[in-house]
Parts: structure tokens; sequence; C-alpha cells
């Protein structure tokens, strides 16, 4: 294959994907995220095995640079997917989730606790 078919190889799946992607309604972009990080650990993997190919030291660098790429491509679609995902949570469950991350660290209690009684339980003793 010449480096011209496999231009027009590779600019003909950029616009197909584009025009695909642009056509896919807001509220299925997280499924096809989740679809996307599929996708992309194939490539990991396809990285993998042909560094495990690599015989000299450009094809070595070349490979190593491929893991690195893919890996980091991998780790960054799972991120967009968490932050995608955490919009779909209601602000409450948000708050609650950094108010325990808060709690402990600071070593406990209730204080920062957005869901803590505003009145606090009277003893058994206090009552008249």
């Amino acid at each position: 294959m010449s480096g011209w078919t496999a231009l027009y190889i590779f600019m003909l799946a950029a616009f197909t994907g584009y025009v695909v992607i642009g056509a896919v309604p807001v509220i299925l972009h997280t499924p096809l995220m989740s679809g996307a990080n599929f996708v992309h650990g194939i490539v990991l993997v396809g990285a993998m095995v042909t560094l495990g190919f690599a015989h000299t030291t450009l094809e070595v660098t070349i490979g190593v640079i491929a893991v690195v790429l893919a890996t980091l491509n991998v780790h960054g679609g799972f991120v967009v997917t968490v932050r995608m995902l955490a919009m779909f949570k209601s602000s409450r469950e948000r708050g609650a989730g950094k108010g325990d991350a808060t709690a402990g660290a600071a070593g406990g209690g209730d204080a920062g606790q957005p869901d803590a009684p505003s009145t606090p339980p009277a003893a058994s003793g206090d009552r008249p």
C-alpha cells in the first residue's frame, strides 16, 4: 500500500467518524464513550503486540511511543467517561461525595456533612 492510499483511507475514516459522531444525540454520548474506550483498549493491545515484534532500535522506540500514547488515550477516555457520568448525578449526591472525602481527611465527625441534622438530639437526662 502506498503512502497516498494510506492517507486517503485515513482522511476517509476521519470524515466518516466526524459525520457519524455528529449525528449521535446528546443522551447517547456516554454509552458511545464506553464503546470508544473499548476500541482504545484494543489499540493498546495492538501497540503492545507490535512492540513485541520490534527488532531495531527505531522500531522499539516507535513501539514504546505507541504504547505510551495508547495508554494515555485509554486513561483519558476513562477520565472523560467518569466526568460525564458525574453530570448525571443529582446535586445532593455530588455534595455528599465531597463531604465524605473531606470528613475522612479531617479525621471524621459530622462537620462539613450536608445531611447532618440541624438540631442535636436531646440526651435522655436533659428533659424535665
